[in-house]
């Protein structure tokens, strides 16, 4: 078959690039797809002819778009042969639901044991949009991630209050059996819980590009000043005072921690950078021998109690790594505030105040070895099922770095892939469920559809129980305060801190106190400098980077390992208020699966359930 194929080519006129590897890949789609080799390379001068290719080469670089191109087809011919399709909508429920005939069913809960098979997606009905496949593929197209066997098993979990209070219940084996095929179930109706988000000023369409150096001095400073005023205002600390002039006496200053080169920060490299106010925003370098424990970064601005010699090093005594979480936002009035809270203000509060329960989850949302969005579509079976008040989507949604997002070999423009193959899915689940589902989505650096900065305006969403938050943003549903940042903030303090812990205290749980710098530092993002990958522009409202109180939930996606924690003040260290600090992993890795969280929150955070699914 080889050699027919070489010579249907050559009869087209084509040559062969790499001809061993193009002929293995043009055999397996001969096999896969029923195809004679006059059928593939007829295939083959379409696609050469849609592409615009240049010279009648056939390239190895090609044969994966051309592979999207066959899978094309192959479903075009599918949805052509299929008819009498429905799509079930609203109505449809209610109609089944109110038959008596219909036997009742509660909402099946999680999963405890590896069962396979157990929540089987409803897919909808398969389109065609370029070279992005839908949902609903032939079912000989197999992918790895389809093949999975570990299907939503809990990874980790924590339970302060009964299943029973949520109306939850285990799945047994029959009723896994007859949910295998169902399409309509009945669930477990929640209130519609109410929805403000807090605004921070920047808008769809913004206008970014403008970050000017006295922008980022005047960020620098204004952090430095309002640590200065809060840690003074607490009365535990003294006026700051100039660090870089010598004294033998003790005294108290306030700046931000540097590095005195370009390499990582280290232990000799340490520098302090005090105010303009104080010192003309002079650094000193920054002696850490005589602390026995301390956590620093780039970025981090801490008060020292210490002495100065010689004038040219501080010699630290004390570190103040944290402000008391009591002192108010100076940087924007009550009245303005407000006013912004009640422009972003979606409903009026319709359920039991201080309790809500989410889906979280953050992308990427598809797996590298396809656009199909399997993951999303299975988190949405899933959330069928188990109905929450409030899907949380974090991106990114069209990732930058999917690969044949960076190849440049889909054929459709982002913004139709993320109208078609996200907002479309979001439509059609809320659709299906009741009004009381509302689904939230926050946008990522990495999405190749929205404006590549940070901070981040919210996507320009319009539709009804689909709203959007910009990154980082904050909100509250029925009085639950949530702030999100799908910046991996996490992983880029993790890799430029430099920490010392006391040899006679407790072993200090790593993960706990990188989310708590967020909290200590009261901003989504305290490095500085930024990672290279970060297009901070401190042009836009400064104010949207800032976290003034603590939140009910913190959720903050990340590369590292997913986790769940409550943090609490057990130290002086720590803040005020308890907060609880949830990353949920990845939707999709690689050609795999990952992790998204479910929670339960029922008054405070001694009183949540909360579970890390694998998907």
């Amino acid at each position: 078959m080889k050699e027919e194929i070489k010579s249907e080519f050559e009869k087209a006129g084509f040559n062969l690039d790499e001809e061993e590897e193009i002929m293995n890949k043009c055999l397996t789609f001969c096999i896969n797809f029923r195809l004679t080799p006059m059928d593939l390379v007829s295939s083959w001068e379409i696609y050469y002819l849609n592409r615009q290719l240049g010279e009648p080469i056939v390239q190895n670089a090609e044969m994966e778009g051309f592979l999207l191109h066959l899978q094309n087809n192959l479903k075009e011919d599918i949805i052509k042969g299929e008819t009498g399709l429905h799509l079930y909508s609203i109505g449809d429920v209610e109609t089944i639901t109110s038959n008596d005939d219909v036997t009742k069913d509660d909402t099946p809960s999680t999963p405890t044991n590896n069962r396979q098979d157990v929540y089987s997606p409803i897919h909808d009905t398969p389109s065609l949009y370029g070279n992005v496949l839908a949902s609903g593929k032939p079912a000989d197209l197999v992918t790895p991630f389809s093949k999975r066997t570990d299907r939503f098993a809990v990874k980790f979990s924590i339970n302060t209050i009964s299943d029973s209070e949520n109306g939850k219940h285990e799945l047994n084996s029959e009723e896994a059996e007859s949910d295998e095929y169902s399409i309509v179930k009945k669930v477990v109706t929640r209130k519609r819980c109410s929805l403000v988000i807090h605004g921070s000023g920047l808008k769809p369409g913004c206008r970014f590009m403008y970050d000017r150096t006295q922008d980022r001095i005047n960020a620098i400073e204004n952090r430095i000043r309002k640590h200065a005023r809060a840690l003074v205002a607490s009365g535990l600390y003294e006026e700051p005072t100039d660090p870089t002039i010598a004294s033998p006496r003790n005294f108290f200053a306030v700046g931000m921690i540097c590095c005195d080169g370009e390499g990582r920060l280290n232990e000799k490299s340490v520098m302090l950078q005090s105010s303009i106010e104080h010192s003309g925003g002079e650094c000193i370098r920054l002696d850490l021998q005589r602390l026995n424990h301390y956590s620093v970064f780039p970025g981090q601005v801490v008060g020292i109690g210490g002495h100065n010699p010689s004038g040219h090093c501080l010699v630290a005594s004390k570190l103040v790594d944290y402000i008391p979480i009591s002192v108010a936002n100076e940087d924007l009035n009550p009245s303005k505030r407000q006013a912004i809270d009640k422009e972003n203000q979606l409903t009026e509060p319709l359920c039991n105040q201080r309790e809500l329960s989410m889906i979280i989850a953050a992308g990427p949302f598809t797996t590298t070895d396809n656009l199909l969005f399997e993951p999303l579509v299975e988190l949405l079976a899933y959330a069928k099922r188990r109905p929450p008040q409030l899907l949380v989507l974090l991106g990114p949604f069209i990732d930058s770095e999917h690969p044949d997002i960076k190849k440049g070999t889909v054929d459709m423009d982002f913004d139709d892939i993320f109208r078609f193959q996200v907002l479309k899915k979001l439509e059609d689940y809320v659709e299906s469920m009741s009004s009381a589902v509302r689904v939230l989505v926050v946008p990522s650096i990495r999405d190749a559809n929205h404006d590549f900065v940070f901070p981040q305006p919210a996507f320009d969403i319009s539709l009804s129980q689909i709203a959007s938050l910009p990154n980082p943003g904050i909100f509250e549903a029925n009085e639950v305060k949530v702030g999100c940042c799908t910046l991996d903030v996490l992983k880029q303090i993790s890799g430029e801190e430099i920490s010392r812990t006391a040899a006679d205290a407790k072993p200090i749980d790593r993960l706990s106190r990188l989310t708590n710098h967020i909290l200590n530092q009261q901003s989504f993002y305290p490095l500085y400098p930024p990672a290279e990958s970060v297009p901070l522009d401190f042009s836009l409202a400064p104010e949207a980077l800032q976290l003034s109180s603590v939140p009910d939930v913190l959720i903050l996606p990340s590369d590292i390992k997913y986790f769940v924690k409550v943090l609490n003040n057990e130290s002086e260290k720590t803040i005020n208020g308890k907060c609880i600090a949830v990353n949920p992993g990845r939707l999709a890795k690689g050609e795999g699966a990952g992790t998204f969280v479910e929670l339960d929150y029922s008054g405070g955070p001694d009183k949540i359930n909360a579970s890390i699914v694998a998907i």
